[in-house]
């Protein structure tokens, strides 16, 4: 595809209130091959100016054009419809937008877009928790016992368990009465409350505190705590004491599936009869406290190195917060902290629903930020698409930390992420059972 530069006025917009879930990984392949259609459809370049997410510098225009390149390639390989990527740090900017915001009416994707962000969600969710931490209002290591009753082993089950995956309790999006309920109405209001009832009645999968597994249980109860301590829904939470400070005003919580414009239609395969549809509009309430924000490219722009280099934290409750634990099954540079990852040194979280993902991380060696964001979940050779194409992407930027999920793809000159290892557990939400 031969790149056109459109420049575009920043525009702020309003926030509406909309939903959005968290990662939902697919393990049938592409019904349909969109390939040849992202492969023709002209990509679209936005250029903000003098924009948060396109002011600057911009990346010199060799490396540009590779990584214009590498991500065409991706496109057409793994059939992703369209793609927004802003990648920011001192050697220049690169933001741009490539394919189809809708593949039938073939309306170009643009950097302004809104998007469904899934599991990014976490990251805004345990900082909450974290600034209760600071507040003296919670302790990390408190039992969960403390603050919410009724959870198996909850006089056991820490803060800090929870919030790095490792309280064993069942991950409700993996229970089957769950993923049918989803499947029969993907519109379906559901409660945190429903939710645990789903994950509780399954038993756990390890002691705590002696094991890893990436679970929305975790997530979805430190929601509760925020509301619980602070008196406050964890959406004006958010709103009031992430969002609203860091001026990002194009980020919402929302409370259903309203969507704010524009935005991508988003497609999936998770569907009852496993063909491609639109997920655009499904109701997202399953996601909650795990999933179910909306961002803009730029928002992830002031977003992730507020996350990574820890603004809204005291820097010891930072420290702790970056204290990770190694996933069974991934390469050894992959760590999970409390809401966070590091992956070979890119700081940050990724995020996934029905049609829709998203990396955002952060790499303090460079003072780099990258985010990118599509409208497909449907994956390529057993892998996430969104990762594949951050693998191509930081091959490039930073050749020496490159973004790689699967224990299996560490060559350092690989162009491609491989299929991933059955059973391995993914930094990120997933609402089907690993294959095994």
């Amino acid at each position: 595809m031969t790149a056109q530069v459109v420049t575009k006025a920043n525009r702020r917009r309003g926030l509406v209130a909309a939903a959005a879930a968290v990662l939902l990984v697919a393990t049938a392949a592409c019904a349909e091959d969109a390939s040849d259609q992202s492969a023709t459809s002209a990509t679209q370049t936005s250029q903000a100016g003098t924009s948060a997410a396109g002011g600057g510098a911009q990346l010199d225009s060799a490396v540009a054009e590779r990584l214009d390149e590498a991500i065409e390639n991706t496109m057409a390989r793994a059939s992703i419809p369209g793609v927004m990527v802003g990648v920011w740090g001192a050697d220049g900017n690169y933001v741009k937008a490539f394919g189809v915001a809708d593949k039938s009416s073939g309306t170009p994707m643009t950097t302004d877009d809104y998007s469904r962000i899934g599991s990014v969600t976490k990251t805004f969710t345990v900082t909450g928790v974290l600034q209760l931490v600071d507040e003296g209002k919670v302790g990390l290591d408190d039992p969960i016992a403390k603050y919410i009753d009724g959870v198996p082993l909850g006089d056991q089950i820490t803060i800090r368990q929870l919030a790095r995956m490792q309280s064993g309790l069942a991950n409700y999006s993996a229970s089957e009465d769950f993923q049918k309920a989803l499947i029969a109405d993907p519109k379906a209001n559901f409660t945190p409350q429903q939710l645990l009832g789903y994950a509780f009645a399954q038993p756990a999968t390890f002691p705590p505190g002696q094991g890893f597994e990436y679970s929305n249980t975790n997530t979805t109860l430190l929601g509760l705590v925020v509301e619980k301590v602070s008196g406050m829904s964890l959406a004006d939470y958010v709103t009031q004491k992430i969002l609203d400070p860091l001026e990002m005003a194009d980020t919402s919580f929302p409370n259903s599936n309203a969507f704010p414009e524009p935005h991508p239609q988003g497609y999936t395969e998770q569907t009852a009869d496993g063909k491609e549809a639109a997920a655009t509009d499904w109701n997202p309430s399953w996601g909650w406290a795990a999933g179910a924000m909306i961002s803009t490219l730029e928002d992830l722009h002031i977003w992730v190195p507020a996350l990574a280099t820890g603004t809204l934290l005291k820097p010891a409750t930072q420290e702790q917060r970056l204290q990770t634990v190694n996933a069974p099954g991934l390469p050894t540079d992959v760590g999970y902290g409390l809401g966070i990852f590091d992956i070979a040194g890119w700081i940050g979280h990724n995020g996934s629903i029905p049609g829709y993902q998203t990396v955002c991380v952060y790499l303090p060696e460079k003072e780099t930020t990258l985010a990118i964001m599509i409208n497909t979940d449907v994956p390529f050779e057993g892998s996430e698409p969104s990762t594949t194409l951050a693998t191509a992407i930081t091959e490039i930027i930073s050749p020496d930390h490159v973004y790689r999920l699967r224990a299996d793809a560490q060559d350092p000159d690989a162009t491609s992420t491989p299929p991933s290892t059955p059973g391995t557990p993914q930094p990120s939400t997933s609402a089907t059972p690993p294959t095994s």
